[in-house]
């Protein structure tokens, strides 16, 4: 057992999680984010496109870390689904630059080109997230769960929690102009080229954990257990948990895939990249600086406040207007989203059975992946079809996402109060 007494985590550890989670989070911004863009610029404004290819997309994902999880736990090998995982991973990404309506249209004449191609992009994204989901959701989660213990998880959560925000930043300060250029078939091919490079070099770096408790049973047994109420109910805490999980992440996918449409079509902010840098540089700062302080309050006591600072950002955003007030709102906002992320992170590792530390990644993407992106989006896109608001591009009338997202987010997210305040009943008893 690993003890802040008997180890550090060392240079190389550290390395390993900051070098592999920002790639794997820029891999996802891209899934996330600018794949919805892509969509929606390319081949078709039907919200329902845009929230159908997410569902698939978390449905697979799920899958795929319920599968790799339970077999990197029977192994006790994280390394090895790491590296081959990420190598994949960037060449199925950069396939996504091959596909385009006029492609499809010279291959197949007779069909409906932007049908096919819609449908070429959601198949491309459901393989996408498998390889990317098995590498980074299951083994690389619980390779950073195997050689933490929870004294260090707090500041751990903190950095692994900025990823996301890190990532968007460097996608937007680097790559944006190639998008808004509709240069997407370099845009692809360079994120890909990086995550493939990053697979290679992370069987250098990553150690697998020597004398790793492994799971026993058969592989159904691995893959299904946590699924099962005998788990449940010797783990109660670890599905409170997961449960408020879920709970904010329906809230965060009801206006996130719509984000960088909202501010660029709706604000009508042409220097969305600036709005979106600030918010991302300050939010990240704030959210590596409560690390510590994370860990000293307690991770159980800093959730109601992190929880209030995220709804506070979520109700911000409706009224604000204009560069100055959406950069004040979206920063409140995305700092309470990841001090949120890494406080319920890091209390999900201290959780978790470490014999199950893979398969609890595969639970996690159940509750924190899966079921947030089959509600939430669909939530939002009969939002915006209820907002009924459009926006002209050369002649042509689109969709557009509104404030009402965000009221939408705000109210789900009181729901998580169920789970949040029995874990704390539960814990202080």
């Amino acid at each position: 057992m690993i003890t802040p007494v008997t180890a550090r985590l060392g240079p190389r550890r550290w390395t390993a999680m900051i070098v592999l989670g920002f790639v794997g989070q820029l891999a996802w911004t891209v899934e996330n984010m600018y794949l919805n863009v892509f969509l929606y610029d390319t081949i078709t404004d039907d919200p329902t496109a845009i929230a159908t290819m997410v569902a698939a997309s978390a449905f697979t994902a799920t899958v795929a870390t319920l599968l790799v999880g339970a077999l990197s736990d029977r192994t006790g090998r994280r390394r090895a689904f790491i590296a081959a995982g990420y190598v994949l991973w960037g060449l199925a990404t950069a396939a996504f630059g091959l596909v385009t309506v006029d492609t499809v249209g010279s291959l197949a004449p007779a069909a409906n080109a932007v049908l096919i191609a819609m449908i070429a992009v959601i198949v491309l994204d459901c393989v996408m997230s498998f390889l990317g989901s098995g590498a980074n959701d299951a083994a690389f989660q619980a390779w950073v769960t195997d050689v933490t213990w929870p004294a260090v998880r707090g500041r751990v959560e903190s950095v692994l929690a900025i990823m996301p925000l890190v990532s968007m930043l460097a996608v937007f300060g680097a790559l944006d102009p190639l998008t808004r250029a509709g240069r997407w078939r370099e845009f692809f091919l360079l994120i890909g080229a990086v995550i493939a490079v990053v697979g290679v070099v992370a069987w250098f770096l990553v150690r697998d954990r020597p004398a790793l408790p492994r799971a026993r049973g058969g592989a159904l047994d691995a893959i299904f257990h946590g699924l099962r109420p005998s788990a449940m109910r010797a783990n109660p805490g670890l599905y409170l948990l997961l449960a408020a999980w879920a709970i904010w992440g329906v809230s965060t996918q009801i206006f996130l895939p719509y984000l960088i449409i909202y501010v660029q079509r709706y604000l009508q902010i042409e220097a969305y990249a600036v709005v979106l840098g600030v918010v991302l540089t300050g939010a990240s700062a704030v959210t590596v600086g409560c690390g510590r302080l994370i860990d000293r309050v307690g991770k159980r006591r800093f959730l109601l406040p992190a929880l209030g600072i995220y709804a506070i950002g979520l109700l911000a955003m409706w009224p604000a207007r204009g560069l100055v007030p959406v950069i004040a709102a979206g920063l409140v906002m995305m700092s309470g989203f990841m001090l949120v992320a890494a406080t319920i992170g890091a209390l999900v590792r201290d959780h978790t059975p470490p014999e199950h530390a893979g398969h609890v990644q595969g639970l996690r993407m159940v509750f924190a992946i899966l079921i947030p992106m089959l509600i939430g989006p669909y939530v939002g896109a009969l939002v915006i079809r209820g907002a009924d608001a459009y926006y002209e591009d050369l002649g042509v009338l689109k969709q557009v996402p509104t404030p009402a997202i965000f009221l939408a987010a705000a109210a789900v997210l009181l729901l998580i109060a169920v789970p949040v305040l029995a874990l704390r009943k539960r814990e202080a008893a």
